[in-house]
């Protein structure tokens, strides 16, 4: 028997996120309070794959490091699935399953011959491996999770009191803010023009992509506002996190954003398997022309990042043939700095969109926006999100010294936003019956992701980052 409810998912992704993010604040001070987490390595030998995330806890096996990862994470969840009044038994249960086959999926993405880049792969003996970095464990995740939810129905529907992707990812988000705000913070010592000519690349391409997205899904292709806002922001901005911010925005139903986020997530491995070598094919003499185009081209952090990572070796080692040797880390530094940007958008797209649909799209006749409206409609694990990228980055910019001790921070909480992440892609997969979906048009819904991004989107970014970074290359490495 349900209990009822107190608070929402949305709030209890605020306190379990900053909770998680407060728990790693003592760091700053020396006093490790998260470093047995555990963080998965690329590895070839199984047991190295699994260790406590900081050294002060190198002592603790990895397994054992897991273990309570997995306790700590069952626990919070927990609490906030009692509060929430889910039935506890079949929540724990569900969790429980869903967090073990997240994390296998996570550790087989992170296999060496599938995630190490070609930089990489001397240090673990291996001439080849398709360099998806341990991003590729999300896609694993979502394809045990559509196995799930499409040929074993009565296994989906026992782990159904779990099957939360909304609440894993908005949780994750929050996390994300405190590492987004060190990098911001850390990015101040770098070239001013990187900064600037990104947030400026940012600024024209976003108007132009979330803009043109919307018309063409609603005008050429009839979707209906439920579905093309949530679109171009999946499109236009960050992937999964901008659609389920958008969908929470407008009210959405939830078939909506895990409709669009699984199509996200097929869509940036397509990308990320052929831009980075369209890259060092025609862009090899621009190199951080080729890093902002991953920035602005590829959805979803992950994937965004390692394709900047595998453009950075590609290029440099490209470069090095022809007697170029260029510092390691600028091209995927400018891919970095352009994503950052375009994450920031998140929470304020979400607020101009609630502020939008209350007073324009369903007001009744005559009448009036109020400020209870758009405060209802405001997704609140936006304000998680931001008060962790406001603490973290007025923290570093005060206190320069604590740059590497707050890069750790993050490290230790981005543990558990990987999990999230994991957790999330995984459920998605569950919840995304194949049928209901057919149902719902996820065809035409492809067709047009398939139209505005190699059709506009990936060409636009492309355009956009000549414009803002041509002729800048990065410093050479100097013997």
């Amino acid at each position: 028997m349900r209990r009822p409810a107190r608070g929402t998912e949305d709030w209890w992704a605020v306190w379990i996120g900053l909770g998680l993010f407060t728990l790693s604040l003592p760091v700053l001070a020396g006093i490790d309070t998260l470093g047995w987490a555990a963080a998965t390595q690329v590895w070839t030998v199984p047991a190295k794959a699994v260790a406590a995330v900081s050294k002060a806890y190198a002592a603790l096996p990895g397994v054992e490091s897991l273990v309570l990862t997995y306790l700590f994470l069952l626990a919070a969840m927990s609490l906030g699935a009692a509060a929430l009044g889910f039935d506890l038994r079949r929540f724990v249960a569900g969790f429980s399953v869903i967090f073990w086959a997240s994390y296998l999926c996570w550790l087989a993405g992170n296999h060496a011959y599938i995630a190490a880049t070609p930089d990489k792969r001397a240090g673990f003996g291996i001439a080849w491996s398709l360099s998806l970095t341990g991003e590729a464990g999300f896609i694993v995740a979502l394809l045990a999770g559509l196995v799930v939810g499409n040929f074993f129905p009565r296994a989906s529907a026992a782990l159904g009191e779990a099957t939360r992707p909304e609440w894993y990812v908005k949780t994750a988000i929050v996390i994300l803010g405190g590492s987004l705000g060190v990098q911001a913070a850390g990015a101040r010592g770098l070239a001013t023009a990187v900064l600037f000519r990104g947030l400026a690349a940012i600024v024209e391409a976003y108007l132009i992509y979330w803009a043109v997205v919307y018309l063409v899904a609603r005008r050429f292709f009839g979707l209906t506002r439920e579905w093309a806002a949530p679109l171009a922001s999946g499109v236009s901005i960050c992937g999964v996190s901008a659609a389920m911010a958008t969908a929470a925005a407008i009210r959405a139903r939830p078939i909506v954003p895990i409709m669009i986020s699984s199509l996200v997530v097929v869509f940036a491995v397509v990308e990320l398997l052929i831009l980075p070598f369209a890259a060092q094919t025609f862009l090899a003499h621009q190199p951080l022309v080729a890093g902002a185009w991953m920035g602005l081209a590829v959805k979803t952090d992950g994937a965004a990042v390692a394709s900047g990572a595998i453009t950075d070796a590609l290029i440099r080692a490209k470069a090095a043939g022809a007697g170029v040797a260029y510092q390691e880390g600028w091209i995927l530094l400018t891919t970095t700095t352009v994503k950052v940007f375009i994450d920031m958008f998140i929470g304020v797209w979400a607020f101009v969109l609630a502020v939008v649909w209350t007073s324009a799209i369903e007001r009744g006749s005559g009448a009036r926006l109020s400020a209870a409206d758009v405060w209802t409609r405001f997704p609140k694990f936006v304000l998680g999100y931001f008060a962790s990228f406001l603490a973290m980055l007025l923290l570093v910019i005060a206190r320069p010294g604590l740059l590497d001790a707050a890069k750790l921070a993050t490290a230790e909480t981005n543990v558990f936003r990987v999990l999230f992440f994991a957790m999330t892609f995984f459920t998605i997969g569950v919840a995304s019956d194949f049928r209901k979906l057919g149902q719902e048009g996820i065809g035409r819904l492809a067709l047009v992701y398939v139209v505005c991004l190699f059709g506009f989107i990936v060409w636009v970014g492309l355009a956009v980052s000549w414009i803002f970074f041509h002729g800048i290359v990065p410093p050479r490495v100097t013997s």
